[in-house]
Formats: structure tokens, sequence, C-alpha cells
């Protein structure tokens, strides 16, 4: 019988930054045609692009949230001032996708909070990367690293689907506060159809 493999934490996480690359490249690509005279498919494209980028923004930043980062104050603290400039960049990507969220793809304003915050969140992707996962590599047992792979993967299927930046980002306050926020997200991403393309007559 074959076993599945579990990932480690970094693993799973290098996989959710390409992933969200691969969508900001495909944002990237939907503005340079936006101003085109056949440009509605493409524009509706980009909301449905846009939406894909806030659920997986929303739940990777929650499972960080819960798990990476208080694993690097408890096991790597060498890493904690680091580790704590990275949580307030949190915080400032997740107002910016929170602003595009509540906006039309024909507005110009879209696209420049689209570009805001991929360069946000592409500079966030670089420091944990480049110093925060080998930090916590050296740090930590490749154990722990495991287990805290299947936490971040368990944490991400709950996690909420839409920007919160009001509510906390460390525990306590964010175990407690998730759970609700993610069955709202749920709730308001089944009533919009969120992340479909929009049919006659609908927006």
């Amino acid at each position: 019988m074959t076993q599945t493999v579990q990932r480690d934490v970094i693993n799973v996480l290098n996989q959710d930054h390409h992933e969200i690359e691969e969508l900001f490249v495909r944002l990237e690509e939907l503005a340079g045609t936006r101003d085109a005279p056949d440009s509605a498919g493409d524009r509706a494209e980009a909301r449905i692009v846009a939406d894909q980028l806030s659920t997986e923004l929303a739940r990777h930043w929650a499972a960080e949230e819960r798990h990476l980062y208080p694993a690097i104050s408890k096991h790597a603290p060498a890493l904690r001032p680091l580790a704590e400039h990275e949580l307030t960049e949190h915080g400032k990507a997740e107002r910016s996708l929170k602003a595009l969220d509540r906006l039309d793809t024909d507005d110009e304003e879209f696209w420049i909070r689209a570009e805001v915050l991929i360069d946000l969140v592409r500079a966030h992707i670089r420091v944990e990367e480049a110093e925060v996962f080998p930090g916590l590599r050296d740090a930590v047992p490749k154990e722990l690293l495991v287990e805290l792979g299947g936490r971040v993967e368990r944490a991400q299927r709950t996690a909420p689907t839409r920007p919160h930046p009001a509510t906390p980002d460390r525990p306590p306050g964010n175990t407690l506060v998730d759970p609700a926020a993610a069955l709202v997200d749920r709730v308001r991403d089944a009533a919009s159809s969120r992340g479909t393309l929009p049919g006659p007559g609908r927006r």
C-alpha cells in the first residue's frame, strides 16, 4: 500500500507562493489588455483571478499566522524581529487586498491597487524564502517541520476565504475569530457565485 509523503511546512508554503505567483502573472497579463476594444472578456477573467487570489492569500496568511509565526517565536528566537516585521507586512497586504476586493475591473483604481498588492506580496515572499524559511529549517527538527506542514494544510481547508485586516493576527485571538469569519465568507461566496464568470444580465 502506497503511503502519502507528508510535506514539511516550508514545502507547503513554497508551493503556495508558486501558485500565488501564477495568479499574479495572469493578472499582469490581463492588465496589459484592459484598454483593448474587445477587453470585456479579459476584464471578467481579471475579476475571477482577483477573487481566486483573494481566497489563496487569505487562506495562506491565516495558516501562517496560526502556525508558522508562533513556531518561529517559540523555536527560532533569533528570527523573532524579522517575524514581527513580516506580520506587519501581512497587515499592509491584507488591507490592500480588502480595498481591491471592493473595486470593479472597469475602475482604473482596481489595476493600480492590484499592482501595489503584487509588489507588497512579492517583497514579503522574497523575505520569507530568503531569510525566514532557511532560518526556520536550521532551528527546527525535521519532524516538527513536517508536523507543522500538516497543521498548515488543515488550517487552510477551514480558513477564511476573504481578507479580514481588522481581526487578530496572533493566537489566541485568531484561533477564536478565524472559524467564524470563515463560515461567513463561505456563505457570502456561495450567495455571490464568487469566482465564476458573469452570465447575461449578471455582474
